[in-house]
């Protein structure tokens, strides 16, 4: 006997139907629900060593950690430490070019704590940075703003003395291991004075002039800026870059600022 069209059509759909259930009802083709997304942070997290695979660096004769070498951070950090969205360059007719990348910062625990005139300043610095920026009169950076300028810096190191080469504008100083002696006169790049902890290198570092800024954003210090450096190998091609600031004049308590800085092979 012949089978209608009309059955044919019927026929067609119910395979179809339960084709779809089988397929619905299958562990591979089952359909689950997304996972949920966490929120961005909005500011870093603290950074440190990792505590179940320590680094042990290759040594110095003196049996220091290895520190030499040629060094770079990659981060955004020389356009605003703190936590920003993307944002346009200073200069419409540059079109991208200068455009700012988003970025959690470096800063760890949240928005810097500025005092209240000082965060005006700051604001100040911000809105007129091309006139104002040391960067912009091609100035000598400071410490730590060197560190994470995006140009790469050599390290070299001898039992008494660790010389920093930075490739900005012929920049460069000495930690002296062991100094307890102040500087003369304020400068540019400060003065350095560094001891070992275990294989992290602390650097001190004052007398700094108070011309020097953080970044581009217009974060400052005042001439009570006091730094304190913390480089500790990770691995063999990086190490992790920690900096305590303290300037009571400025902030209402120290903060604290950290990074990877990679070799560069």
């Amino acid at each position: 006997m012949g089978v209608s069209a009309g059955n044919k059509a019927l026929r067609i759909a119910i395979t179809l139907t339960l084709c779809a259930l089988c397929f619905s009802a299958s562990p591979s083709f089952a359909q689950t629900a997304p996972a949920t997304r966490a929120t961005p942070p909005t500011a870093r997290p603290a950074a440190k060593p990792s505590a179940t695979t320590a680094y042990r660096a290759p040594r110095t004769p003196d049996g220091r950690p290895n520190l030499s070498g040629i060094w770079q951070a990659m981060n955004e950090a020389e356009y605003d430490i703190q936590a920003h969205d993307a944002r346009p360059g200073p200069l419409v007719v540059m079109g991208a070019w200068g455009g700012l990348a988003p970025s959690i910062g470096v800063v760890e625990g949240g928005p810097l704590p500025y005092r209240p005139e000082a965060l005006a300043k700051k604001k100040e610095n911000e809105a007129n940075a091309l006139a104002l920026d040391p960067e912009v009169k091609c100035f000598l950076p400071g410490v730590p703003r060197a560190t994470y300028m995006g140009f790469p810096f050599q390290v070299t190191q001898s039992a008494k003395y660790v010389a920093f080469t930075y490739g900005y504008d012929f920049a460069s100083r000495v930690v002296n291991i062991g100094l307890t002696s102040k500087a003369p006169v304020d400068s540019w790049m400060g003065w350095s004075s560094g001891k070992w902890e275990g294989d992290t290198l602390v650097v001190d570092v004052t007398a700094q002039v108070e011309d020097t800024w953080f970044d581009r954003a217009g974060d400052y210090h005042s001439d009570e800026l006091h730094v304190v450096e913390r480089y500790t190998p990770t691995s063999p091609n990086s190490l992790l870059y920690e900096v305590t600031i303290t300037d009571p004049k400025v902030y209402a308590r120290p903060w604290k600022m950290s990074m990877p800085l990679y070799r560069r092979l």
